[in-house]
């Protein structure tokens, strides 16, 4: 692929995410414990991420709920419960257990840094 044609492609995509976090560093150890992220550190407010499709990464502030408003990041799995499990042993907190929505099942989590996401799988039950 050109470097033009690779120009097209990412034209108008979404190309790098950032998220408030109230503890970046929490936020780092959290996403690479559970979700196998790697991260790159400047300085101590803020950590990018490379989630092996997407970049981005977490700036010290105060994150927002989807209830306020905020958009819900959703993640996708192959089994829901095992990584439910790490959420919750790696200092996550379930704002949404999870439940079936039409095309699979999911939850919603706030990580340690507070910002809150969903992981949803296709599969019916684990």
């Amino acid at each position: 692929m050109s470097g033009q044609q690779a120009a097209v492609k990412h034209e108008r995509r979404i190309d790098y995410v950032e998220f408030a976090s109230r503890d970046p560093a929490a936020s780092r150890r959290f996403f690479e414990q559970v979700f196998g992220w790697s991260f790159e550190d400047y300085g101590p407010d803020y950590t990018a991420f490379d989630d092996g499709g997407l970049q981005g990464g977490f700036f010290r502030g105060e994150p927002a709920t989807s209830a306020a408003g905020a958009p819900l990041v959703v993640l996708q799995a192959t089994r829901l419960s095992p990584l439910q499990a790490a959420v919750l042993a790696h200092g996550g907190l379930l704002s949404k257990p999870e439940f079936t929505f039409p095309g699979g099942r999911r939850f919603q989590f706030i990580e340690p840094g507070g910002n809150e996401l969903a992981v949803w799988s296709q599969r019916d039950a684990d």
